[in-house]
C-alpha cells in the first residue's frame, strides 16, 4: 500500500514537534536558560523564539493548505519557555484534529501562496516534499542548534527521538 499523503505529514511534523519540546525542556533546565529564548546563531537569523514560532507555521500551514482548510492564528508573542512550550502543544492539538481524509487525494491539489516578495506555486506532492518538509525541519534543526550552541547537553538522539 502506497504511503498517503496525511502519513507523509502529520505524524512526520508531531513527532518532531514532540522532539523538539523535549529538546526545549532540556533547555530550560540549564543554567542559563533566562537568555536562550532571545539566542540566535547569526544576527540576521530569528531567534529561539521566532525558530519555534516558524516550524509551528509551516507545520500548520502544510497540514491547511494540503486539506484545503484553514489553519489557527497563533500570535507571535512567546517569550518563556512554557509559552513555547504551549505554542507547540497547540500546534500538535490542531495537527491531530486534521483529518486524514482532507489530506489523502492532495497530490495534483494546486498549492499557491506567498511568502515574502515570492509568490510559490506547487501541486501538493511537490509543496509538501520540496518546500513544507525541508522549511520544517530547517527551523527545527534551528531551534536545536541554537540550544547546542548556548551549551545544552543535546545529541543526534535528543533531534531524532525515540518514539
Amino acid at each position: 500500500m502506497p504511503l498517503s499523503m496525511s502519513q507523509s505529514s502529520i505524524p512526520l511534523f508531531v513527532r518532531a514537534l514532540r522532539n523538539l519540546s523535549e529538546i526545549l525542556k532540556k533547555g530550560e533546565e540549564h543554567p542559563n536558560a533566562a537568555s536562550f529564548v532571545e539566542a540566535r546563531l547569526a544576527p540576521d537569523m530569528l531567534t529561539l523564539a521566532g525558530q519555534i514560532q516558524r516550524a509551528s507555521d509551516a507545520a500548520k500551514g502544510c497540514a491547511a493548505r494540503l486539506s484545503a482548510t484553514q489553519a489557527p492564528s497563533f500570535p507571535d508573542t512567546e517569550k518563556t519557555f512554557p509559552e513555547l512550550q504551549e505554542r507547540i502543544r497547540k500546534t500538535i492539538d490542531y495537527l491531530k484534529s486534521v483529518p486524514a481524509s482532507q489530506i489523502d487525494g492532495s497530490e495534483e491539489r494546486a498549492i499557491s501562496f506567498k511568502a515574502g516578495p515570492n509568490e510559490y506555486n506547487f501541486t501538493g506532492v511537490q509543496y509538501l516534499q520540496g518546500f513544507a518538509i525541508p522549511n520544517f525541519f530547517f527551523h527545527v534543526t534551528t531551534a536545536y542548534a541554537i540550544l547546542r550552541h548556548k551549551g545544552v547537553a543535546l545529541g543526534k538522539m535528543d533531534f531524532l527521538g525515540t518514539r
